[in-house]
């Protein structure tokens, strides 16, 4: 895509970008449970009835106009000491980072953020936590967990939101931001959609562990297909913005009331649906119809490459992921976002999938930048940029799409894919259609059509609604085919093609097995971009990127 100069106009093309990503991300359509996959009813974007009629009518125009096209930037509100015991256990506040582009709610999906922790010990016991996201002036549903952190301990923190940019602010009583060592970008741009609390030292603390052999990393193993296990890091996985979000769960109800996923929160959130459908005095209503609904906590979720993995790519191809104690989902093992990269850099062979500077989260101003492309990276315990086809977006795109272990593996795998439920029915009825269009969006949304000098090698078949129903991989430089010719229609979703239909990017060997540990934030290597080392989000006004 041709670069914008202007501010603005990088914004523009960053707000559609997100829009993208919100298809090629999960959409919250979990196994296990039902998922807020709309604007929640209710109170939390209820128009006021005063007034007269005609003013309800606008009110209520307003209030659709909300639901239809959420306010994308909000910022989190970081409680005093978050890797503290009691920073953990005291709730996050959900604010927009522009009121003028209206709220934020936490329990719209469309909006949601989300915070996960990983804890290790002294001695390498492992456990997560995730602390709780609510409204500003609200209340959380149910007490949140007091987690345990034994003295020595080291904690991190992982951020992740369901729209375009998400903003770190201090409380407000304190330097929040300081006290957790938070990085959210560099300087005033943010990363969008990931942030990240003393990331660096956790993944420190956690190799040394590993070192000692106090902390194990369990092997892969071998999937069904005969290869071994993907990680976030296997190109079969990611798309154009990998090791993104976390595996967070909240509980949800009608009424905008978040707790943390636990029996104390379901509990609270069944009571708060009883007392609900009684009725008040002015107001009576049977309660019959809304209790079968009401009262039943709905599963909020974060559409993240580790989510993809750990609870759909796995179980399809046979495979476990890492794992550990959940301390605020009362003691049952989970998978998050830090276990995942620590297995990653332990397990996953050439070609290494790491963050390339083509990534949009690590561009500035729609320009790549080695020094936030590392900040990114620190906060996932990737080495930072080194020199040859390190970072290099052709080199990615290339092994993406030419090397075996990349996309060619989803296709080599169908048979398995199609048996398997999609993360997303709205995309595609099974989970090989839904990698296929994730794929088809990838190759557009890193500019790989420019970067190879080819059209987009993944051709979708979509039926009469619009749902993937089957696709084609081309060799990277050859004329497209049809995925089915008895399906209802068939494109590819990438318009954009290259007058040249030879590629001419690097080899596939994007990254060999890295040999060093990310360098801490603070402390970037030189290079040639004009962008000062990655700093924490402002203590007290939100970065210019955020803002409209």
């Amino acid at each position: 895509m041709p670069r914008k100069d202007s501010t603005q106009s990088s914004r523009v093309v960053q707000r559609e970008r997100a829009r993208r990503r919100k298809r090629s991300k999960l959409s919250l359509a979990l196994i296990g449970g039902p998922v807020i996959l709309a604007v929640v009813a209710g109170s939390v974007f209820a128009a006021e009835s005063r007034g007269q009629h005609g003013t309800r009518r606008g009110r209520a125009a307003s209030a659709q106009q909300q639901q239809e096209k959420p306010n994308p930037n909000c910022t989190l509100l970081v409680p005093d000491h978050p890797l503290t015991a009691a920073g953990l256990a005291t709730p996050y506040r959900l604010v927009a980072t522009d009121p003028a582009q209206g709220p934020c709610h936490e329990a719209n999906a469309d909006q949601s953020a989300f915070v996960e922790a990983a804890i290790i010990d002294t001695k390498g016991r492992l456990t997560i936590y995730n602390p709780l996201v609510i409204d500003k002036g609200a209340r959380p549903a149910a007490r949140p967990v007091r987690p345990s952190v034994p003295k020595g301990s080291t904690v991190g923190i992982w951020f992740g939101f369901n729209s375009a940019d998400l903003t770190l602010r201090t409380s407000g009583r304190s330097n929040s931001l300081a006290q957790g060592k938070c990085v959210n970008g560099l300087r005033k741009s943010v990363f969008g959609q990931f942030a990240y609390c003393n990331a660096p030292a956790f993944f420190r603390a956690a190799n040394a562990q590993i070192a000692k052999k106090h902390l194990k990393i369990p092997a892969l193993g071998t999937a069904k297909d005969g290869m071994p296990c993907p990680t976030t890091r296997d190109f079969s996985v990611v798309d154009q913005d990998g090791s993104d979000n976390v595996v967070t769960h909240y509980l949800a109800d009608a009424r905008g009331h978040i707790a943390q996923n636990n029996a104390a929160g379901r509990a609270a959130l069944r009571r708060a649906a009883r007392l609900s459908n009684r009725g008040d005095r002015h107001h009576r209503h049977n309660g019959r119809t809304r209790s079968r609904t009401a009262e039943v906590p709905k599963d909020l979720a974060n559409g993240s490459d580790n989510l993809l993995l750990t609870q759909f790519l796995d179980p399809a191809l046979g495979c476990k992921p890492f794992t550990a104690p959940d301390q605020s989902s009362d003691g049952r093992t989970g998978s998050a976002l830090a276990l995942d990269e620590l297995s990653a850099a332990a397990n996953q062979k050439a070609p290494i999938a790491l963050i390339p500077m083509n990534d949009p989260m690590t561009l500035v101003d729609g320009r790549r930048s080695v020094a936030k492309t590392n900040a990114y990276r620190a906060g996932v315990d990737m080495p930072a940029v080194r020199s040859g086809a390190d970072g290099d977006g052709a080199a990615f795109c290339s092994a993406l799409f030419r090397d075996p272990a990349g996309i060619q593996r989803v296709f080599k795998d169908k048979a398995l894919l199609v048996k398997a439920p999609s993360p997303d029915p709205g995309t595609a009825p099974n989970l090989f259609g839904f990698l296929a269009a994730r794929a088809n969006q990838t190759f557009t949304n890193l500019g790989c059509d420019h970067l190879l000098g080819a059209a987009d090698p993944v051709t979708l078949t979509t039926n009469a609604a619009g749902l993937v129903t089957d696709a084609v991989l081309t060799p990277l430089g050859q004329a497209s085919a049809s995925a089915s010719p008895s399906a209802s229609a068939s494109a590819s979703a990438s318009a954009s093609a290259s007058a040249s239909m030879t590629a001419t990017a690097p080899a596939s060997a994007y990254s060999a097995t890295p040999t060093a540990t990310a360098s801490a934030v603070s402390t970037p290597p030189s290079t040639s971009t004009s962008e000062s080392a990655p700093v924490s989000a402002p203590a007290s006004a939100p970065p210019a990127s955020a803002a409209p």
